[in-house]
């Protein structure tokens, strides 16, 4: 949880060094980014090594083993995943709104999207983990994904300012959404597009777990 937090910490006092005179809108920009660079590192990269790791360790044997069903071993591992997640989302949060005095826009509507915004990205994570057909591929798509969700979506920077293919890739990812959805909230609170964004996140947190409960193996009789 450390080092999940430091990455994104350090990031964001650079970007601070480094853009000129910035505005409140720019600050809370580079923020929530980075909030969401926190949660990609833990939500996707943590999530999917750990589940691959127990898989190819033998793990899931043990509990199919147990009186344990499939779905709720699914979603033992999805709420472990955003438990993870919680905690360096919040303090990027915290350090960023104390340290640059940015007034951000608190509404109730903050909990139940903070918690579709991980479970999205907890989805992709666990989806690779369980699919991993081995532990160095799958260490090695998650740190590219990673990099290229961070750095080459509408993460850390605006979706207009990126190339046309890229808008178009950003479209097919849940974190372009979640991002959207973090921003307007804090800075504009809830709007209809905080709902649009809210409801995409929705149906893609809903096929992740179809994904994962129609491809994982479990006992012969389920």
């Amino acid at each position: 949880m450390g080092l999940a937090s430091l990455f994104p910490l350090t990031t964001l006092m650079f970007l601070n060094f480094f853009t000129d005179n910035p505005s409140s809108g720019q600050m809370a920009h580079i923020i929530t980014g980075n909030m969401m660079f926190a949660l990609v590192i833990t939500g996707l990269n943590v999530v999917a090594q750990n589940i691959s790791q127990q898989k190819h360790q033998g793990h899931f044997t043990f509990y199919a083993s147990l009186p344990i069903s499939k779905i709720n071993f699914i979603l033992a591992n999805l709420a472990r995943g955003a438990m993870t997640s919680l905690p360096s989302f919040c303090i990027l949060f915290v350090i960023g709104r104390l340290v640059y005095d940015v007034d951000f826009y608190m509404t109730w509507a903050l909990f139940p999207a903070t918690f579709l915004i991980i479970m999205s990205v907890v989805g992709i994570g666990a989806y690779i983990g369980f699919w991993s057909p081995n532990q160095q591929l799958t260490s090695m798509l998650v740190q590219a994904l990673m990099m290229l969700i961070s750095f080459l979506t509408p993460v850390m920077v605006r979706i207009e300012d990126l190339p046309s293919l890229l808008q178009l890739i950003s479209r097919l990812l849940p974190t372009t959404y979640a991002a959207e959805t973090l921003r307007i909230l804090l800075i504009s609170g809830l709007t209809q597009e905080v709902l649009f964004n809210a409801a995409i996140l929705l149906v893609f947190t809903c096929c992740f777990y179809i994904l994962i409960l129609n491809n994982l193996d479990w006992r012969i009789e389920e």
